[in-house]
């Protein structure tokens, strides 16, 4: 039915549309929440291991799953340390939430005083 007033190139993508409801949902709910349960822990742990942080986000990138994090992290506790060192540093405070993860994209600045 929809062929008739549809181009086959739309059909076909509110088909591809319809079998990723579920997909789409949670897309929207992530949109609608605040923070994923994992956004939290991550957050905690690096303000725990950063307490001189004056800038943090914590953002799930996979969908709402955990899989996939992108972290943010300002903080003067990075002075004097090159790029990889931060990044080391990240690694190491999250050493166990790591393990559970298919990925971490990590951002980490020094204020600007």
């Amino acid at each position: 039915m929809l062929a008739r007033f549809c181009s086959s190139t739309t059909v076909s993508a509110l088909h591809a549309l319809r079998g990723n409801r579920v997909f789409l949902f949670g897309q929207l709910q992530r949109c609608l929440s605040t923070q994923t349960d994992g956004e939290v822990r991550i957050a905690s742990i690096l303000r725990e291991k950063f307490p001189l942080a004056s800038s943090l986000k914590v953002r799930d990138i996979s969908g709402g799953c955990g899989a996939m994090y992108e972290i943010h992290i300002e903080s003067s506790e990075f002075k004097g340390k090159k790029t990889v060192q931060q990044h080391q540093l990240v690694n190491q405070a999250l050493k166990d939430e790591i393990q559970g993860m298919h990925g971490l994209r990590i951002f980490t600045e020094v204020p600007n005083q």
